[in-house]
């Protein structure tokens, strides 16, 4: 199709800076179209949403991976508006199988060999004055932050991509408002550091990224690009080299401890399928972990291991998905399990598949970390935040259908046919999920949600984690139908979900 027969650039440029408007909530005055995509806070769900509002404007589905190569509106329309060959475009996802290029995560798993905590005298920190914290713009990142604002009194310097401080601090700020979470006698203690996790140096000066290696006495790194549609090319920048560059300020001037957050997607290699994993084993095996994203956590947490041979003091902990507030419901409606409900109940079928609902409540996670972060006892340990008492799909297949919703569970395959074939609309989320939902891997071929199949994945073990947990108070709220109805309410309440 030649898209110059029926948009210029500038009909693309024009539709795009008002649905992304839309989308995000905003005036269409407030959209530049030169910055990054990525600055308006659109995730993977949210960019998937547009790329599919597009292919209904355009009459085919254009690549998510060409909002990597054109980041902006101002490129991206552009580009569409070339007279391209076919097949540089379009993306027919429905029978897509996907043969992603040799990669090797050994060899990428190399940190920088100039940084060298080992040169630095020991240290140890019981009271952080200065805590230096990636993620604050996200969801987790949000929490981490209200909890060490409440269990210290550290300020809490906070990476941002922003134009100037002032603009940074307001990003920070409006993110624990949306979760309801902000209290503003905290205000004085967050201090915004502009930069980016995927640029050199944290997108910092030289003299300036000396001068918060002095300052910081302790580091919490929950920052990454969560993208569950980019392979680990696009995404290498913000998680493994981000990772790395929070690494060598650790490194620098004076020791500081490392919390990071990592992810259960380490074990994501079939070589873990059955087995139980405990929180210090080994994650040798890499083969077979297809998506970008786990394959970038997979290296940056080597990389965070590497830098603990060299004797950075780290601790790692490892969250499945996160779900909602135990108390409030307020969750993050964007996420994978929301969309994939919400999708459901809008098609009327739920699949039939052995999961099982391992999610923690963002709470309890964000309690945790801070928490055992402070415990002496804790360095050089890694923990796992996954729920201890799963409960499988069909439970809450069941208390969806009690509280009057009228959906079956049906078959997987029919259910595949039924996306395809009768999910057309972009209003439904599961019809913007379809390159992860359909797109087929390794050698079986096999599409994602058949890759985490229960007999496909390792039995997470968080024994040891709450055992470090015990006599703090802290607990793992049950997946019961009370907690998910104080999460649907919220749905409810927001408009993201209709009243059965």
């Amino acid at each position: 199709m030649n898209l110059k027969n029926a948009y210029n650039a500038a009909d693309i440029q024009s539709w795009l800076v008002s649905n992304l408007a839309e989308l995000i909530g905003v005036e269409t005055d407030e959209i530049d179209v030169n910055e990054h995509l990525e600055n308006y806070g659109l995730d993977s769900a949210q960019a998937m949403i547009l790329v599919s509002k597009l292919e209904k404007m355009l009459g085919f589905q254009p690549s998510p991976l060409l909002l990597w190569h054109y980041p902006n509106i101002a490129a991206l329309s552009q580009r569409l508006a070339e007279d391209l060959p076919q097949d540089a475009v379009i993306q027919d996802t429905t029978n897509a199988v996907n043969t992603p290029p040799a990669l090797d995560l050994n060899a990428e798993a190399v940190l920088d060999p100039t940084i060298r905590p080992d040169a630095l005298p020991p240290v140890t920190i019981t009271e952080p004055k200065h805590i230096f914290l990636t993620g604050g713009t996200g969801y987790l990142g949000a929490f981490i932050i209200k909890e060490l604002l409440e269990q210290t009194n550290a300020d809490i310097y906070c990476l941002v991509r922003a134009a100037n401080p002032l603009e940074g601090k307001s990003k920070l700020e409006k993110n624990l408002q949306s979760y309801a979470i902000w209290d503003e006698k905290y205000k004085s203690r967050i201090v915004p550091v502009v930069g980016d996790l995927a640029l050199p140096l944290l997108g910092m000066g030289a003299e300036q990224f000396q001068i918060l290696a002095a300052n910081i006495d302790t580091i919490y790194h929950s920052g990454a690009l969560l993208n569950y549609v980019y392979p680990y090319a696009p995404l290498k920048a913000a998680n493994v080299l981000g990772t790395q560059e929070v690494l060598r300020l650790a490194s620098q001037i004076k020791l500081k401890p490392v919390h990071y957050v990592s992810s259960v997607a380490v074990f994501e290699s079939p070589a873990y399928a059955g087995k139980v994993v405990k929180e210090q084993d080994d994650f040798n095996h890499w083969e077979g972990i297809f998506l970008g994203y786990s394959q970038t956590k997979w290296v940056a947490e080597k990389l965070v291991k590497i830098a603990s041979d060299r004797g950075l003091p780290v601790t790692i902990h490892r969250p499945p998905l996160i779900s909602g507030d135990s108390q409030t419901g307020i969750c993050n409606t964007h996420d994978f399990i929301n969309l994939m409900v919400k999708g459901c109940l809008q098609m009327g079928y739920f699949p039939d598949v052995e999961y099982m609902m391992d999610m923690s409540p963002v709470d309890y996670v964000s309690k945790a970390i801070v928490y055992l972060s402070m415990q002496p006892s804790s360095i050089g340990k890694a923990f796992h935040l996954q729920h201890p008492q799963p409960a499988p799909l069909s439970t809450l297949i069941k208390w969806v259908q009690s509280f009057g919703y009228p959906v079956k569970s049906i078959p997987y395959e029919q259910w595949q046919e039924e996306l395809i074939n009768n999910v057309s609309s972009v209003d439904n989320p599961l019809y913007t999920l379809r390159p992860f939902l359909l797109e087929r891997w390794s050698d079986e071929q096999l599409t994602i949600p058949d890759l985490y199949l229960q007999s496909k994945r390792p039995h997470i073990s968080c024994e040891e984690t709450l055992k470090a947990l015990e006599g703090s108070s802290i607990s793992c709220p049950p997946i019961t139908g009370e907690l998910f109805m104080t999460y649907t309410a919220y749905l409810i309440q927001t408009g993201f979900l209709n009243v059965a």
